[in-house]
């Protein structure tokens, strides 16, 4: 592990397609939650937004076995097993007969996609640290965000063509093609010396190891936080557009113009982080995300209706460019000082973070019915509470971290 080396632009794309396969499973089906509970038998626009939550709660769930161990059993041959659950996953969901197949087949594709995701953060940890991290997981999570901003095109496209079955398909052989690509290009990262015997304590172990470190502890919350209300877009998205603006056809191109403006900030990212350092920028992101957001509710509360397209779209805009500087900041200063337990530090706080996120995400989402406030009340609230926890933190470090 260094401080400083190179890029190595294929363990970046590698690392990002671990990642990617994530976010292809969320945003490919977005133009396609309304025929698929048609072809379930449920018609309840809140109920189908069970489909994206209930992912991340397994991702969640899954990291709390995977990373663990893959701290003792090396980081590969976890990966492996992760995609063969996806794999049987995938298969229920296109068989489901019903909103609660559909549901579980959901929960099983995140725990089984949380093993190459947590890992892959964890085989960064093992490779970089410090800023140079930070900057290494920008670069992955640029090429992460074009997945959102290509994958509601495929699937529309997809649907257009064949029908939604077809967009687990497409996804099985992706993760198929991935799988390959990581078996034969990625060495195992875990050195010997650091493997942790596998026991009954691992886990206890690993939270008692963490408890040490505040930071972490504090910066998980925090994306928990901005994750939840973040998953509250990603659930209500279709249901905005389509059903508040009734733009069905044009869902998928303004859902991919808001993720490039993620990814540009994203990357920005990973070339400021090097100047400014990650604490610095994470703070102005969420300051900025929070005013953005406060400002709109400011300017809305009072009105019964939306504002037009072109006034919402500005506000989202501005909310997710802020996302793109803090995903990979906070994530990377949560793992900084925790390296050398990175599988079990990794899914703890991955774990922690969706726990918040979750809930978050489902009692937002319930009230996002005529408009999109509640959506920037949730940005609001969760960066408020954010920049509170940054600036204790602060406090508590030195004075010239931020």
């Amino acid at each position: 592990m260094q401080e400083k080396k190179s890029l190595n632009l294929e363990f970046i794309a590698l690392m990002a397609s671990l990642m990617s396969i994530v976010a292809l499973c969320i945003d490919a089906i977005l133009p396609a939650i309304s025929q698929i509970g048609l072809s379930i038998h449920n018609v309840s626009g809140s109920s189908n937004q069970l489909l994206v939550t209930m992912i991340f709660l397994g991702l969640g769930i899954g990291q709390l076995f995977f990373g663990p161990l893959s701290d003792s059993f090396g980081r590969k041959p976890i990966v492996y097993y992760g995609f063969i659950i996806f794999f049987i996953a995938s298969i229920i969901c296109v068989c489901a007969p019903s909103l609660e197949w559909m549901i579980l087949g959901r929960i099983l594709q995140g725990i089984g996609l949380s093993a190459p995701r947590t890992i892959s953060i964890s085989i960064i940890r093992d490779t970089y640290k410090g800023n140079y991290m930070a900057k290494v997981m920008s670069f992955v999570t640029t090429v992460f965000i074009l997945i959102p901003v290509i994958a509601p095109l495929m699937g529309k496209f997809i649907l257009e063509h064949y029908n939604w079955k077809g967009i687990f398909y497409v996804q099985l052989l992706i993760s198929v093609f991935v799988t390959i690509w990581f078996w034969k290009r990625q060495p195992e990262t875990l050195k010997p010396e650091y493997k942790v015997r596998f026991n009954g304590t691992v886990f206890i172990d690993g939270v008692k190891e963490l408890i040490n470190h505040k930071e972490t502890i504090v910066f998980t919350i925090i994306s928990g936080f901005i994750t939840g209300a973040f998953m509250v877009y990603l659930s209500a998205s279709q249901h905005i557009f389509e059903n508040q603006y009734h733009l069905v056809d044009e869902f998928p191109f303004i859902f991919a113009g808001l993720a490039i403006g993620i990814g540009v900030a994203t990357f920005l990212n990973g070339t400021l982080v090097m100047r400014l350092g990650m604490h610095k920028l994470a703070f102005v992101a969420i300051l900025a995300f929070t005013l953005n957001a406060a400002i709109y509710v400011i300017l809305f509360w009072t009105t019964n209706s939306n504002p037009s397209l072109y006034v919402l779209l500005i506000f989202m805009a501005i909310q997710f460019f802020t996302i793109g500087f803090i995903f990979g900041n906070i994530r990377a200063i949560a793992m900084e000082p925790i390296g050398h337990i990175a599988g079990i530090g990794a899914a703890i706080t991955g774990f922690t973070a969706t726990l918040i996120a979750v809930p978050i995400a489902t009692y937002v989402g319930n009230y996002i019915d005529k408009t999109a406030l509640p959506l920037f009340i949730g940005f609001s609230v969760f960066g408020l509470l954010s920049l509170f926890l940054f600036l204790i933190t602060k406090r508590k470090t030195s004075p010239t971290r931020i």
